[in-house]
């Protein structure tokens, strides 16, 4: 494994506590940051916790939550000093429907979450860095961002929409160190894939050149690169993550 420089670094993973956003943390911890990992799940920030031992800490926050989101970033300024990385990765699947008949609270609850969450975060923390002229920001999108899933319009929605305002912000930052940029991951063999039926599953996978899904540690190997300094002219950008699948 190469060793990404992120010494001195304090880094926050949203949806930190499982899958890929929990493989982020893991890798940031081997290259030398401060981790704080956010996410709604107690019980597995917990295990989280012990895994990676004192190089991290945990909060359990509701990505939905605004206020919430601006107390903790100030609670761990204060206590860890300058957040310098964000990793966006809280989100859902959702359930499996036709617009049609896709339940319209389902569709603001995805939305909800994969959308306005990763918008308050980067609310939140985009002043602080401005402030020191550094800063990095990777969202967490999908590769059904960009070519849409049938039967998974909320999530394929939301995730288009993370794409866009990457986009948009990474451009209204351009003018600063501060790069903001997404990634777009086929399918990962994570927990995510519990909400999904057996046949949606087996449509994305036989779509990926590749033959197999996304490991976890792959995704993280991205994301560290993208979040150190070395990553000092790519923004607003979009990477992909899936094994052959994108056509753009």
């Amino acid at each position: 494994m190469n060793r990404i420089q992120l010494e001195g670094q304090v880094a926050v993973v949203t949806g930190g506590a499982r899958g890929i956003g929990f493989a982020i943390a893991k890798r940031f911890v081997e290259s030398g940051a401060l981790v704080c990992l956010w996410d709604r799940d107690a019980e597995a920030l917990e295990a989280a916790q012990v895994e990676l031992g004192s190089a991290a800490s945990t909060a359990t926050i509701e990505i939905t939550d605004l206020g919430g989101l601006q107390a903790a970033h100030a609670e761990l300024e204060a206590e860890a000093g300058p957040v310098s990385i964000l990793v966006n990765s809280a989100g859902i699947a959702g359930s499996n429907a036709s617009v049609e008949e896709y339940c319209p609270e389902e569709w603001q609850r995805v939305i909800g979450v994969n959308l306005t969450g990763t918008f308050y975060a980067n609310k939140v923390f985009v002043p602080s860095m401005k402030k020191r002229n550094y800063g990095r920001i990777v969202n967490i999108a999908s590769i059904a961002g960009k070519e849409g899933n049938p039967m998974a319009s909320a999530y394929s929605a939301s995730k288009a929409g993370v794409i866009g305002l990457t986009k948009s912000l990474g451009k209204e930052l351009a003018k600063y160190d501060i790069a903001v940029n997404c990634v777009t991951p086929a399918t990962a063999q994570t927990r995510i894939l519990e909400s999904l039926t057996d046949e949606f599953i087996d449509y994305m996978r036989v779509r990926i050149p590749r033959g197999r899904f996304l490991e976890v540690e792959e995704a993280a190997a991205m994301v560290a690169w993208l979040s150190s300094s070395d990553n000092s002219f790519t923004t607003a950008s979009v990477f992909d993550l899936s094994g052959g699948r994108a056509t753009y």
